[in-house]
């Protein structure tokens, strides 16, 4: 179960989590989870850089340490990086001290305050832990839905545009779960709201 659209009411119980951006402006903010990948995240920076768009990587510690050299092409390219963890915890699942202290190996790799909890599963407790380290908490209001095996790319492409608005913060994955998905809908999503005057930007 899962919601492509982020409720009003779950942003008010957790008004200290960024869901998204002020919406003044045609401005998107396209965010990839679990890298970095070797085909995915590639792909996805050769995308961004058709249409002069910049871009979040929410990226796991142990596969920044694995790829160093893809890390570095997203931070050279000029878009923003996030901690996903070291090793993609579940906080719901995970002791409060293990959830921050594996969040802290893997800002060993990623220099970033910018923090996104897998699954978007976070305890309270883990909440003031991390925001205690300083770690700024990154939500989300539009879900690619990406991670589904059961969806088509259309599918995935369809909620993006139907729910998207200025100021969104779009979650992709640059992952093989969701290789299939995202590689199919992310161009079209670029494409549509460039179309449409948007432009694309980096949370900081």
């Amino acid at each position: 179960m899962y919601l492509t659209k982020t409720p009003w009411w779950l942003r008010a119980l957790y008004p200290s989590l960024v869901w998204r951006m002020p919406a003044g402006e045609k401005k998107i903010y396209l965010t990839f989870d679990d890298g970095p990948h070797p085909v995915a995240t590639p792909f996805v920076l050769d995308q961004l850089a058709a249409y002069g768009a910049k871009a979040s990587f929410f990226c796991i510690g142990k596969n920044v340490a694995a790829r160093p050299d893809i890390y570095q092409r997203i931070l050279a390219e000029g878009h923003a990086v996030g901690n996903h963890t070291h090793h993609h915890l579940n906080g719901w699942k995970t002791d409060d001290v293990e959830y921050v202290n594996d969040t802290m190996q893997a800002a060993a790799y990623i220099q970033s305050n910018l923090f996104r909890p897998p699954y978007g599963r976070v305890k309270r407790s883990q909440i003031r832990g991390l925001q205690g380290k300083g770690m700024k908490i990154i939500m989300w209001d539009v879900l690619s839905a990406d991670f589904d095996t059961n969806l088509t790319p259309q599918a995935s492409l369809s909620y993006v545009l139907y729910h998207t608005k200025p100021g969104s913060i779009v979650l992709f994955h640059d992952s093989e779960k969701a290789w299939e998905r995202m590689s199919g809908s992310l161009p079209a999503v670029l494409q549509h709201f460039s179309a449409e005057g948007y432009a694309f930007d980096k949370l900081i």
